[in-house]
């Protein structure tokens, strides 16, 4: 941008740039660094939770994409000591940061207006999984009497329906994750008494909520902001003109967008971050707004028949100059990162994807990497050279 000024129009460049400050990615200032996780969180709203694990879980790459080599037990205290972060249902399973509890008011009602769900629940059930974390404190649904009757995943006891339901409804919290099982206790007791209320109706609740997503954002259309945190294309329209974002033009996109007003008043700046990205990172978790934004179509192929993928299990977008330049699909050999099939936009994109892959083995413990399969064949030689290179 080459105007301080606020502006309604905006070139894909501009946009792009803004795109990359708003989630972190370029010229992060010192006092956002120095919040560290709790600050990364604070900042994107929502930083959404995954089963899978190959490098790290999602929830550990995200703040290590835009902080570097933070320690892993690092991350996990700070979501979840000292009542930092409640996990509830955003974009998807998402950790939250606390003081937005009162605004995810609305999603509460909705789930306790609803008229059926997909598993029964015992009579009983319910009202003893209160008293037992009443009387016991803070439980797994192991420890609250089983969270399967089999062994099939989706087959859930009816003390795991029960906590599930209070979850949705409010009643309780997830409070931590422990070897990934959600550790449950009541919201009275877990949520500051300040923030314990569901009394913003929805139209305060939605606002608040669109204008996080912007926030984030830095300029989105009605679906990059209503997918943020999972709304209705209605809800936004309902509050949109309310909710502090300003209408913008951005060359190229073909629909109307909105922006953060504070992303307006300064040019991007800054160091870019140079990192393998989490396919689940919400810089790039809406596939549409990624190709819409960087020119680059990413999908996640872990749930793909093997011999169908075209990228690998879990490929990890390469982020460099504000660019996506490559994907990486890693595994874990003991201390060897292994780069099973790497995929490089060009040339140039080889010593972006070596310090990504370098990086991200010492964050994990790894001594070296190896690469497998590289997609341009004549890519391979340089890459492993540029490896070396790092190494010694």
């Amino acid at each position: 941008m080459t105007t301080s000024r606020p502006t309604t129009e905006l070139s894909a460049d501009e946009a792009r740039r803004i795109a990359l400050r708003a989630q972190g990615f370029l010229g992060m200032p010192a006092a956002a660094r120095r919040a560290g996780v709790r600050g990364v969180l604070r900042h994107l709203g929502a930083v959404q939770l995954d089963t899978i694990s190959v490098l790290a879980r999602s929830h550990e790459l995200v703040p290590y994409a835009r902080l570097g080599a933070v320690g892993r037990k690092t991350v996990e205290d700070a979501y979840w000591k000292d009542t930092h972060a409640f996990e509830y249902w955003s974009h998807a399973a998402c950790i939250l940061p606390i003081e937005e509890w009162p605004h995810f008011a609305f999603r509460r009602r909705a789930y306790r207006d609803r008229p059926h769900w997909h598993h029964h629940l015992p009579d009983g059930a319910y009202d003893q999984v209160i008293k037992q974390l009443r009387a016991e404190g803070p439980l797994t649904a192991t420890e609250l009497g089983g969270a399967k009757r089999t062994s099939e995943w989706w087959d859930w006891s009816g003390t795991k329906v029960a906590v599930e339901r209070a979850l949705m409804y409010g009643e309780v919290v997830c409070v931590e994750r422990r070897g990934w099982k959600r550790v449950y206790d009541l919201a009275e007791r877990a949520v500051p008494a300040e923030l314990l209320h569901d009394d913003l109706d929805d139209t305060e609740c939605l606002r608040r909520l669109v204008r996080l997503a912007g926030e984030a954002l830095g300029v989105g259309t009605r679906a990059d902001i209503a997918d943020y945190h999972r709304l209705k294309g209605e809800q936004v329209d309902a509050v949109i003109a309310d909710s502090g974002l300003v209408p913008v033009t951005v060359a190229g996109w073909g629909k109307p967008a909105w922006a953060d007003p504070a992303a307006l008043q300064t040019p991007p700046r800054g160091r870019h971050r140079t990192t393998l990205l989490s396919p689940f990172d919400s810089l790039i978790w809406e596939r549409a707004r990624t190709e819409r934004i960087f020119g680059f179509t990413h999908r996640l192929e872990a749930y793909v028949p093997k011999p169908k993928r075209v990228y690998g299990y879990f490929a990890m977008p390469v982020l460099s100059g504000g660019r996506l330049v490559g994907r990486v699909d890693p595994a874990r050999e003991g201390r060897t990162l292994v780069a099973k099939q790497v995929t490089l936009d060009g040339p140039k994109a080889v010593p972006a994807v070596a310090q990504a892959l370098l990086e991200a083995a010492t964050w994990v413990d790894c001594t070296n990497v190896r690469v497998e399969r590289v997609d341009a064949p004549d890519l391979r030689e340089p890459l492993t050279a540029a490896l070396s290179r790092a190494v010694g």
